[in-house]
Parts: structure tokens; C-alpha cells; sequence
């Protein structure tokens, strides 16, 4: 979360920043009238709390009290603050360090501009490595040298680049900044701080502690190793332990068992096995780990794994956020064709609990996936958290352009896509008339193309909130046949909703044309793509026995031998890979099925290739649950996406969802109303020739939009959201917005094909030096 004072009038600066700071259970005590103030605040997967403040003159006060046993630390990291505890007064100072009890209040007072990172521990991040005292009151940590200074470095670096921080690179410093910290507090300590010769053997034994997290993958660790290297005797190291009421092997099982814990559920060892896990930390036997797992958790390291038993211990790490109270989300119930469930997610006593963060796997079958419509009577076919990890499986509508290399052998594929005079796997595609009354393609109509994995509800999602995807990994899909093992493929087609259809040069003219490409994504050179063959779209009789003159309803299997391959084409020419999704939606608040060509203010068929890995996708959310889609993968497209396709591209992917609280609104989230993607550098405003077709074009609007789209339109839409992203979030007038969108922002043509096409403002984050 980021806060600025900047994005409010200056008559309401002060009150803001006093809330914000409140939330954080920060005190605003003395402040001016205008203040500036900045504050950015990370939560770890582990509850560990970083909060940058940046701000001129004021003071404000640490009270962490209503969570004890836990842990605060303090970095200043420009000016200087006077800073009052229980044992008096001292002067902060650049670079200096402070530590206490989250018992302990504290207030800092700054005369100048200043800049402080706050870190905040949970008790259970305290308890389960902490064994001898902290300190009873606020204390120094000497930075200058030894593990003082390297711990300075690591906070002044991690408050550096908070903007960027994600849960997976938090992972490292979860597992570090304890040890650090202990390491810090240890070293050059006087006994009187230390708590005397008990102190002293406490303080002996934490650098115990500190050899054996390092050493915990060595299954021949024993209490000899560890006695040697301290220079003490193996009787005095078991007496150690005794003073715990703990012994040496009792300690590094259940270290290991925490680690072997948190690498089950981490997405980064989403691809190892449990054994691989338990062999890494020092385990040599699966059947003694299972029942060590299960005796310490309540519940078998596959269970974990999969998400049962999510409720832990009080006495153990949680991850994740809490879910909110007071909000029951009942999933509307529908008259659609689509079919209806009501489901209850959260009830109003839902008890306060912090849930860990889960990790699913969500294939693309005939269950999971509908096809070519948006309905907010969908039943979920997944459930999340915010926070939560999701691989998804995502499929091609163009797979069967050539299905040798893009169905067959693949058994999601060939579950969809399964269509013979005697069985259609999916029957609807698309929202139009089942009874294909309307043009005669077929049940849908095609009135909508793209299969889309979901939807998934987010629990406690209500209409006002946001809900934010993250793009983590998007990997094409290879092909299951044995011929082309290791290769990937993907179908560009030039089709007659493409933007150059009516204005071809050569004969014979209105012709589509469908290219084949193989999607390279390993070895020494960039990932790139080249063209295999095209060909000339032919008639195609479908195995229900209609015939499509032309590219009219998805899924049609192309027919080898009516068509003439060429295999002479874009030689010498290799595209760039750009792994995105073409859909990335919510659904929609309106009554019956919706098209998913045509993108509107809670997503969709967006076409934008920089929703790609790293970015995040901002919807707003029009119905309970949320209900995400996803689909369309491409491997690669150009702004404008002209002949009406990419390079259509099944796709393995890896993402998080997170939902933002209308509640919690802030800075580029306040007021959105429109679908908002960020990368690393840039935020990306969509404008569309119609922000919401559906209320704007009446009854007929899913038809009439196909008729009434311009360029215009949509640059006019891109400029007002543009425009009021500006004010809004930088807080800048509308002269000042104005002149920036002149001079420094980028808008492009995103897609001329989708029926309601779509500019892009491109705002880059550098042009703003604070």
C-alpha cells in the first residue's frame, strides 16, 4: 500500500495523513498545517509489517502495545529524529538503529524532513526462534560494525526498493531478518543488558541456534559438530538445552519441520515433491517425517499441501490477511441459461483469523471452463483467499487450426475440444441462442470465442472493491503429441473482423488466412517465434455437420486435406515472445450472458500485451464474489492486434489475487472504475470507445457495439481516465494534468478488432522524482 498527502486538496492533507498513520497504529502528534508526508507499507506472507514513512516536520508515537510479545525496530534513513521512551530521551541520527518490545511506546520527534523504516514482527516470528531476552526497554543497535551494520544494509536496501516487494521476495528476509536481528542484539552486548550470567548463556545458546539453521540440510548434524565449533563441551551444550526445557534433537527436528512446512506451500517449490522437500532439510526417512509432520501440525504434509487443515495452531506462524467481518458474500442467483448456485463465503460473525496463504492448481477440463460468454450466475469452480497462488490452465480457441500440433496428446485440450457426430464436449459457444436461431453457426453462435478458465470466487469480494491479479509466470503450453515433443505452437489468424479485411491489395481479395507459429522458450537465445506454414481458410464442414464459409464459430477442427499449406513464408524473421493474457476478467453485473469479444469496465478481452509476467491487472469488482476469468493466452502481439488475432497460444500460468477493500481505497485505486494494468515501470490506463457499452447502448447494446466503435471514442475515453488518474493520484490540476499528458505520457492504439476497440495512455512512474 502507498500513501501520499499529495493526492489530496491541502485542506485535507493533515486529517489524511493522521489516518493513514492511525491505521498502522502510528500516532500523528505534532504536525504544520500542510504537511507532506509518504508512507508505504509491505505485509510479509508472515505478518512481518515494513512501513517506509517520508515526511517533513512532525511527531508521532509507536504503540504496537494491542499486539504483545512481538517486536518492533526503527531505521532512520535521512535527517534526524528526538525520540522519548520509558528510560528517557535520545537523538536518532542517520543510519541508526532501535529496537524494543512491541510493550514499549515511543515517540519521534523530527525538525526537518526525515525518512524511517519501521519493522514490525509477530510474536509467533519472536517465539519460535527467540530464546534469550529481549530487551525491557527501547535499546540501540549499534551500526557501525559487525552483524549491526550488515543488518543496517539489508533494511536500508529492502526500504529502497519496498515499491517492488512481492510475497516471494519478502521469503528470504522472512527467514533472515531473525536471525539478523538476534545476531544484532547479541553482539558487543553488555551482561547488565544481556540480563546478567544467564543472560550471557542465553546469548551462547542463540548463536547455537544461529550454527544450526545454518547447517539444518545436513542430516548428520549432531550435538558433537555444534559443541566443537563454540568451544564447549557436548555435556554443557545438552545443559543448555536442559535450561529450556528443550534438548538438541528435539530443536533441530522441529526447525526442520518448519522449514520443510513453509517450502510446501511456497509456489517456488510448487514442482517438488514431498520427499524432495523433506531430503533437502535433513530428513532420511518419509514414514518418520510424516508422523513427526503431523504430530507438530495437526494434520500430513500432503493434507497441508493441498490446503487442509488450514487452520494452525495459535502458537505458529500464520500467513495472509484476515477475512473481513460483517460481510456475508452470497453469490447472485440467476435465471441464466448459464445456471445458478447461491453460496455463501463468509458469514456476518466470521471470527477476525489470519488464514495462511494457499497455493491451488486449477486445470482446464469441460468443468472448469466456459466458453465464450460472461455471466455473474456462473458457479464458481474455485474459491480463494486474497493473497492466495493460483496455476491455471489456459487454452487456445484457435487450437484446432491445427490440431495435430495443438490438441492431440494434450488431455485438456482433447477434453475441450472433444467434438464428433456423437459428442460435443462444450455444446455452448458463446452467448447467443442454443438453438443457433439467430445465423445458423451453431449452439452459442459464436457470439463470443474465448475459453475461459473459472470463474473464481474471491472470499469476501463485494461490488466497489478491486481486485488485483498478479501476472507472476505464463509459460506456452507444448504440444502432447509425441511428433513435436518439446515444441510449442500457436495460430495467427487474418480473419474477417480484422481491421485490413476491406482493404486488401492482391487477389482474391476478403480472403483469410491462418498462420501457424512455433513458440520457442528455452536454449541460449531470447524467446522468440517463427511461422511454420499458412494457409488459406477453406470451407469447413464441422462434425455436427454445418459449414462455415468462413473463420465464424470457435472450435471448428481444420481438415488437413482441404487446404494447401505454405510452407515459404516470413523466412528470416523471428518475433519476440510477449506471453500474455487476452482476457483477464470479472464478472459482469449485467442480467443475462455477455459476449466476451467486445472489453468493458470489468475487463475482458482487453488485448493489451503488457499483462504479461510481472505486471498486475486492477478490476473492479460488480458482483459478490468477484468471479475471475481468464483465457485468450498469446504469445506475442503488436498494439492493435490488426488482422484480429496474436499469436494465439495455450498457457500454463502462475498467478496471485489480491483484493483491495473499497474500504482501503488509495492513491491509483481510488474511484477506479475501468480496468488498470502496472508493471515495474509503467501504469497503463485503457480507454474504449464505449467505457461501458452495456449501460450506454441500450437494449441491443451487445450488437449495436460492433457498429457504433471509432479510434475517436476510445482516445477520448483513454484521455479522461488519463486525466483524472493524474489529478487524482498525483494531485495535480488539470492544467498541470494536461500539459503532462502532452509532453510526457504515450497513448496507443490497443486493439482495433474486439467490436468496442481500446486506447492505452502509457504513464511512466519515472517521471515523477517523489
Amino acid at each position: 500500500m502507498r500513501f501520499t498527502t499529495n493526492a489530496y486538496p491541502r485542506e485535507q492533507r493533515r486529517d489524511a495523513w493522521r489516518f493513514a498513520l492511525q491505521r498502522l497504529s502510528i500516532t500523528l502528534e505534532q504536525v504544520l498545517d500542510d504537511p507532506y508526508g509518504e508512507l508505504v507499507h509491505f505485509r510479509s506472507g508472515q505478518g512481518i509489517d515494513f512501513i517506509r514513512l517520508t515526511g517533513t516536520a512532525q511527531g508521532w508515537a509507536l504503540d504496537f502495545s494491542e499486539e504483545p510479545g512481538g517486536l518492533w525496530l526503527t531505521l532512520m534513513m535521512d535527517g534526524s529524529a528526538r525520540v522519548t521512551t520509558g528510560t528517557g530521551e535520545s537523538e536518532l541520527v542517520d543510519g541508526d538503529l532501535l529496537a524494543a518490545r512491541s510493550e514499549s511506546v515511543a515517540r519521534f520527534v523530527s525538525s526537518g524532513d526525515n525518512r524511517v523504516l519501521i519493522v514490525r514482527l509477530p510474536p509467533a516470528i519472536i517465539t519460535a526462534r527467540l530464546k534469550a531476552p529481549l530487551p525491557d526497554h527501547p535499546r540501540r543497535i549499534a551500526a557501525e560494525a559487525g552483524a549491526g551494520r550488515v543488518f543496517a544494509g539489508m533494511l536500508r536496501s529492502l526500504a529502497d526498493t519496498i515499491m517492488d516487494m512481492t510475497t516471494d521476495h519478502a521469503r528470504p528476509v522472512e527467514l533472515a531478518l531473525p536471525e539478523f536481528l538476534l545476531s544484532a542484539l547479541l553482539d558487543n552486548a553488555p551482561p547488565k543488558a544481556m540480563g546478567g550470567a544467564a543472560g550471557m548463556r542465553a546469548g551462547l545458546l542463540e548463536r547455537i541456534f544461529q550454527t544450526i539453521e545454518m547447517r539444518l540440510s545436513d542430516p548428520n548434524l549432531n550435538y558433537q559438530q555444534i559443541a566443537t565449533e563454540h568451544g564447549i563441551s557436548p555435556r554443557y551444550l545438552q545443559k543448555l538445552f536442559e535450561s529450556i526445557d528443550d534438548s538438541f534433537g528435539h530443536y533441530v527436528k522441529v526447525r526442520r519441520l518448519e522449514r520443510c512446512r513453509l517450502d510446501l506451500r511456497s509456489p517456488l517449490h510448487v514442482q517438488k515433491s514431498i520427499s524432495d522437500i523433506l531430503f533437502q532439510w535433513g530428513f532420511n526417512d518419509s514414514a518418520s517425517f510424516s508422523r513427526a509432520f503431523r504430530e507438530q501440525y495437526g494434520v500430513s504434509p500432503r493434507e497441508y499441501r493441498k490446503g487442509v487443515g488450514d487452520a494452525p495452531p495459535e502458537d505458529m506462524p500464520r500467513r495472509g490477511r484476515p477475512p473481513r467481518k460483517d460481510r456475508t458474500l452470497v453469490l447472485a442467483a440467476d435465471s441464466d441459461e448459464a445456471g445458478a448456485e447461491v453460496v455463501a463465503l463468509a458469514g456476518d460473525d466470521a471470527p477476525p483469523v489470519t488464514e495462511p496463504v494457499r497455493h491451488h492448481h486449477l486445470p482446464a477440463n469441460p468443468q472448469t471452463v466456459h466458453w465464450g460468454y460472461f455471466s455473474r450466475a456462473l458457479k464458481p469452480v474455485l474459491t480463494i483467499r486474497s493473497g492466495d497462488f493460483v496455476s491455471v490452465e489456459t487454452l487456445t480457441h484457435h487450437a484446432n487450426d491445427d490440431p495435430e500440433r495443438m490438441v492431440q496428446g494434450d488431455p485438456a485440450a482433447e477434453s475441450v475440444f472433444h467434438w464428433d457426430h456423437h459428442h460435443k464436449a462444450i455444446d455452448r459457444r458463446g452467448a447467443g441462442p442454443m438453438d443457433a436461431s439467430a445465423v445458423g453457426r451453431g449452439p452459442g453462435e459464436g457470439f463470443g470465442v474465448h475459453i475461459c478458465t473459472g470463474p473464481i470466487a474471491i472470499q469476501g469480494a463485494m461490488p466497489g472493491d478491486v481486485v488485483e491479479v498478479r501476472i507472476l509466470d505464463l509459460k506456452a503450453r507444448q504440444s502432447g503429441n509425441p511428433r513435436f515433443a518439446g515444441k510449442a505452437f500457436g495460430s495467427n489468424a487474418a480473419t474477417f473482423w480484422g481491421f485490413h479485411y476491406s482493404d486488401l491489395l492482391t487477389e482474391p481479395k476478403q480472403r483469410e488466412v491462418i498462420t501457424i507459429y512455433e513458440v520457442e522458450h528455452g536454449g541460449a537465445r531470447p524467446p522468440s517465434a517463427h511461422a511454420v506454414y499458412s494457409f488459406r481458410w477453406t470451407p469447413q464442414t464441422d462434425p455436427s455437420g454445418r459449414v462455415h464459409v468462413r473463420y465464424d464459430y470457435p472450435g471448428v477442427p481444420v481438415n488437413p486435406a482441404t487446404i494447401e499449406r505454405n510452407y515459404e513464408i516470413l523466412r528470416n524473421v523471428e518475433i519476440p515472445i510477449r506471453p500474455h493474457f487476452g482476457v483477464i476478467a470479472l464478472a459482469p453485473a449485467h442480467s443475462g450472458l455477455v459476449d466476451s469479444v467486445p472489453p468493458n469496465s470489468f475487463g475482458g478481452n482487453l488485448d493489451n500485451w503488457r499483462t504479461g509476467p510481472g505486471s498486475s491487472v486492477f478490476l473492479p469488482v460488480q458482483v459478490a464474489g468477484g468471479l475471475l476469468s481468464l483465457g485468450d493466452p498469446h504469445a506475442s502481439q503488436g498494439d492493435s492486434e490488426l488482422c484480429g488475432t496474436a499469436i494465439e497460444c495455450s498457457m500454463n500460468a502462475l498467478i496471485q489475487v489480491a483484493l483491495h477493500p473499497a474500504s482501503e481505497l488509495r492513491d491509483h485505486l481510488r474511484d477506479l472504475d475501468y480496468p488498470l494494468i502496472e508493471t515495474e515501470s509503467e501504469w497503463v490506463i485503457m480507454g474504449f470507445s464505449h467505457p461501458d457499452y452495456l449501460k450506454e447502448l441500450g437494449e441491443d447494446a451487445q450488437s449495436e457495439v460492433y457498429k457504433k466503435s471509432s479510434i475517436d471514442g476510445a482516445m477520448r475515453d483513454a484521455f479522461r481516465k488519463a486525466r483524472r488518474f493524474l489529478m487524482t493520484t498525483k494531485g495535480l490540476s488539470e492544467d498541470e494534468a494536461i500539459s503532462l499528458l502532452s509532453v510526457g505520457v504515450d497513448f496507443g492504439v490497443s486493439q482495433v478488432v474486439n467490436g468496442n476497440w481500446g486506447v492505452h495512455a502509457i504513464i511512466r512512474k519515472a517521471l515523477f522524482t517523489a
